[in-house]
């Protein structure tokens, strides 16, 4: 069984941008050519969109191989399958990474030990419930990529035509 995904990368400094593309051939087994676009958000960074096929735990796989870069912003995600829950990936170089398991629906499923901890960590006063939810739900990521998202004149667009 196979899912599919998208990588999106959105900033990377214009060096780093072939050892992007070696690091997602590496993990596809495929030679990987993004098509890079300069990033207005942070002038300087180049931006791409990568649509890939493979098997479930591909979007972990590639995630581990951009992780380590820390000039690198991007989201990895995979769509859910037969066999497998869907994924995303959020990285930043300030707050690192973030997963999250996606259901059919495009919810994000929390685990219940991390629920459990979230309400213990605020129920002895460390933080608030609100902050700790926001940060299950990924919130400071989406905040901090918002910006980078919108790729400004000559983006590619994606039109999505399966709707559920």
């Amino acid at each position: 069984m196979t899912t599919r995904g998208v990588l999106y990368v959105h900033s990377a400094p214009r060096a780093l941008c072939p050892h992007v593309e070696w690091a997602v051939g590496g993990v596809l087994g495929t030679r990987a050519q993004l098509d890079w676009i300069r990033q207005p958000a942070s002038p300087g960074t180049w931006r791409a969109e990568f649509s890939w096929r493979g098997q479930p735990g591909t979007a972990s796989k590639l995630a581990s191989a951009l992780r380590g870069w820390q000039m690198l912003r991007f989201e990895v995600t995979a769509e859910p399958c037969s066999t497998a829950e869907g994924e995303r990936y959020s990285a930043t170089p300030d707050l690192g990474i973030f997963h999250a398991v996606i259901g059919i629906h495009g919810d994000i499923m929390i685990p219940e030990d991390r629920l459990r901890a979230a309400l213990a960590r605020s129920a002895q006063g460390e933080t608030l419930l609100e902050a700790e939810v926001a940060k299950l739900l990924g919130k400071p990521w989406d905040d901090e990529l918002e910006p980078f998202r919108y790729a400004g004149e000559g983006a590619p667009v994606r039109w999505l035509h399966q709707v559920v």
